[in-house]
């Protein structure tokens, strides 16, 4: 949201007749199958490719700070894997606009970063306005209204005041707190009676009152890995895309494609 309380807009150039739509990939070293699927995928021929590709939050796992693109592996074991992935997506972006927006786990990837990657920086949440066809893109995070210890937990690191102080510590520690709050988040999906299948989703109220705000009948939204199609009051509709993971069985991931004429279409990844 803009500063005068309105959302911000995307026009697309008439010209572009589809794009794509994906998030929650969580890239990390430590997941290979999902990583080279990405990889593969950012290099099919050009024939293959929409005209431009947004990403609506958690492309990586953690996101400590720009400055890990340049750490040495001392300092951020994980920095060669990262620079691998800004190279993939600077290569994209030669050929096709890449969109960003931040999500719970990359919140802290900034100008230099998206410069370095070659992506444009979204607002979350932006209207995708396509030739008076309207659509709403958000990560998803802050309309998980029930989770109220994550919420509480967002307002604080989005905070201009908690950033300057976490950036402000040296990468090993940033690092070692990620991990920690990792930790933490895994040991309370295991808890007793913590069921993955009751875990917050989007409000449907409040969904409905951003969609109302943004004079758009469909929202697409990442993060709680649930990937659907729901059916809203007023005609309207809620489109939730799916995570990545190719080491589960059987392996998620795909993209949302998007054309001219308003269709949508799940894309899966085809198998290697």
């Amino acid at each position: 949201m803009n500063g005068t309380g309105r959302f911000a807009e995307l026009s697309v150039p008439t010209h572009w007749q589809a794009v794509d739509v994906l998030s929650d990939l969580h890239l990390q070293a430590a997941e290979p199958a999902t990583a080279q699927a990405f990889f593969d995928w950012l290099a099919q021929p050009a024939a293959a490719r929409a005209d431009a590709l947004f990403i609506l939050g958690d492309l990586f796992e953690v996101w400590i700070g720009d400055d890990v693109l340049d750490a040495s592996p001392e300092a951020c074991p994980e920095a060669p894997f990262l620079r691998r992935c800004a190279d993939a997506l600077a290569r994209l972006a030669e050929s096709i606009p890449v969109y960003f927006m931040a999500g719970n786990r990359d919140f802290l990837l900034g100008r230099e970063a998206a410069r370095r990657c070659g992506m444009t920086l979204l607002d979350d949440p932006t209207v995708l306005d396509w030739n008076g066809r309207r659509c709403l893109l958000s990560h998803g995070d802050a309309l998980c209204l029930a989770d109220t210890e994550y919420q509480r937990f967002r307002r604080a690191v989005r905070g201009a005041p908690w950033q300057a102080a976490f950036l402000a510590q040296p990468l090993p520690v940033r690092e070692a707190s990620a991990r920690a709050l990792r930790e933490r988040s895994e040991a309370r999906k295991r808890q007793p009676g913590h069921d993955a299948a009751l875990w917050a989703d989007a409000d449907t109220g409040e969904t409905l009152r951003w969609l109302r705000q943004a004079d758009a009948p469909l929202l697409i939204h990442g993060h709680t890995h649930r990937p659907a199609c729901h059916a809203l009051a007023e005609g309207r509709e809620r489109w939730v895309l799916s995570d990545w993971d190719l080491g589960a069985a059987p392996p998620r991931g795909g993209v949302l494609r998007i054309d001219r004429q308003g269709q949508l279409q799940r894309r899966p990844l085809k198998p290697a």
